[in-house]
């Protein structure tokens, strides 16, 4: 049994839901959300909320009714909060800029600049003194983390000086180098 899958998705009342079938969409202040259900999930809307039971006791089914849960919660948090990822660039020379609202343009080290195209719904600010910080906003928070682990694997930091970009608190095991 799913101990997540089992519990009823409180709506808050700043949140419109609406059940249609196996699609669940949810309206918030910050913008609007939908998700697919698998077929082998069954979803409704109850008083307590909305609630996801397996049509099934198969594996599969198991599988998919916790995170099916998990991505409805997923949404009204979207709606209502939003989600966000600051990343910090480490390194001299290093830095990031917006070309337009939809290009993020890092010089990290190359002899070429990385061009990462920004998603829609999906919100890029650069800012630092040094331009140096990264921050990625929206209401999907599959598509932010997303864009975020794009941004990151542009210039993995590396364990000997640290050089890279990294994501703001993460700690970087650093090595020492070779003695003579």
């Amino acid at each position: 049994m799913s101990r997540i899958g089992k519990k009823p998705v409180v709506v808050p009342s700043a949140v419109t839901a609406t059940v249609s079938g196996q699609t669940v969409k949810m309206k918030g202040a910050k913008g609007e959300l939908s998700f697919t259900c698998p077929e082998q999930i069954k979803v409704e809307k109850t008083a307590d909320g909305i609630e996801v039971t397996p049509r099934d006791e198969t594996k599969a089914a198991r599988s998919m009714w916790g995170m099916s849960r998990t991505m409805i919660q997923n949404m009204i948090k979207g709606v209502t909060e939003g989600y966000s990822h600051t990343l910090e660039i480490h390194g001299v020379g290093f830095k990031a800029s917006m070309k337009g609202k939809d290009v993020l343009t890092l010089a990290v080290g190359y002899s070429h600049d990385v061009n990462i195209k920004v998603p829609a719904g999906v919100e890029v600010k650069v800012g630092g003194a040094k331009q140096d910080q990264v921050t990625v906003s929206g209401i999907d928070k599959q598509a932010v983390g997303e864009l975020a682990a794009v941004i990151r694997s542009s210039r993995k930091p590396e364990p000997y000086q640290g050089k890279g970009v990294r994501y703001q608190g993460e700690y970087i095991f650093r090595k020492e180098g070779k003695k003579k």
